[in-house]
């Protein structure tokens, strides 16, 4: 344990030492797997699956604010679709736009949220990122949870939904419209997820700021037990064909996860828990204090050994 926390120390002075470039690295690698990931889910638009092309919009979002890598992600998107069928593109960017608007009316910090919910769909892990707001947010930060979740859905339904928006006549793009719309509202899965997540959000974060000893595991476990429990009830009620096995092995990843970013941002020692009583004129004071698990980074020590010039003189005189 002392190791770890020896190397979390380090970590944080290094990135400290090293922040005005690591920002940018880390931003730019984030744009690059999202492009990535979006180009491999849809690559319809050969163009924007050009390595330059990706290159490059990765490294102009990396000086750029964080809500420019969702413009671009969402930019994108909105390309390949287009490319596959107008019609798409169009709800499409009627669904982004009323997200955007809701995410920058409640939640415009959160921005890593509406990133990764999607990306960690692909990855088979959405799960994680619920537990993980509710410990690092607010309950308002259910809003981009949510907003990511409907990105994955609904860019999910129109490509799943292809080869059916195919066999439509060239003029037919009413009744294009009316399929995708019916789908993406009518998609009961969705709706069950999005339930969870917001449920998840907001019961780790009211649990995670309780004074009660092991608050942030006693979180993270109980957001994972009730996605687990909303998930298992929509699909019961509604036949929404979830994997029973991937729920549990993504929730299990999902605490494991959340752990890990605890030792990160929460790490402190329960067993030397102090509890402070003091009072002023107006009030009593009841405190309790947790100190944090810290250790000193060792430093490195570079002593200087000085050879009298006597002796170096009688050294080169016996060669």
């Amino acid at each position: 344990m002392t190791n770890l926390l020896v190397f979390r120390e380090q970590l944080k002075k290094f990135y400290s030492k090293y922040e005005l470039y690591l920002t940018p690295f880390f931003k730019f690698l984030l744009t690059l797997v999202t492009l990535i990931m979006i180009n491999s889910s849809i690559g319809y638009m050969s163009e924007l699956k050009k390595a330059p092309v990706v290159l490059v919009l990765a490294l102009m979002c990396s000086v750029l604010p964080m809500n420019c890598i969702v413009l671009v992600a969402a930019g994108v998107t909105l390309g390949h679709l287009y490319k596959f069928s107008m019609e798409c593109a169009l709800v499409a960017l009627v669904v982004f736009l009323l997200l955007f608007i809701l995410y920058l009316r409640f939640s415009a910090k959160d921005t890593i949220a509406v990133l990764l919910t999607p990306l960690c769909f692909m990855l088979k892990i959405p799960y994680v990122v619920p537990i993980a707001m509710g410990l690092v947010g607010t309950p308002v930060s259910a809003v981009s949870v949510a907003s990511g979740a409907i990105v994955y859905y609904t860019v999910s339904y129109m490509v799943g939904s292809a080869p059916v928006l195919n066999t439509f006549e060239e003029d037919g793009a009413l009744e294009k419209f009316r399929y995708v719309i019916d789908g993406i509202l009518g998609n009961r899965a969705m709706y069950v997820t999005l339930a969870a997540f917001v449920a998840a959000v907001i019961v780790v974060y009211f649990i995670r700021r309780l004074s009660v000893d092991y608050a942030w595991t006693i979180a993270m476990v109980t957001g994972a037990l009730l996605e687990v429990l909303v998930l298992l009830f929509g699909d019961l009620m509604y036949n929404t064909n979830l994997s029973v096995a991937g729920l549990i092995i993504g929730s299990l990843l999902s605490v494991v996860l959340a752990k890990i970013l605890e030792f990160f941002v929460f790490n402190v020692d329960y067993s030397r828990t102090e509890y402070v009583q003091f009072e002023d004129d107006e009030y009593y004071y009841y405190v309790k204090a947790i100190p944090k698990n810290t250790v000193a980074a060792p430093q490195k020590r570079v002593k200087t050994i000085r050879v009298p010039e006597k002796a170096v003189r009688e050294q080169e005189r016996d060669r």
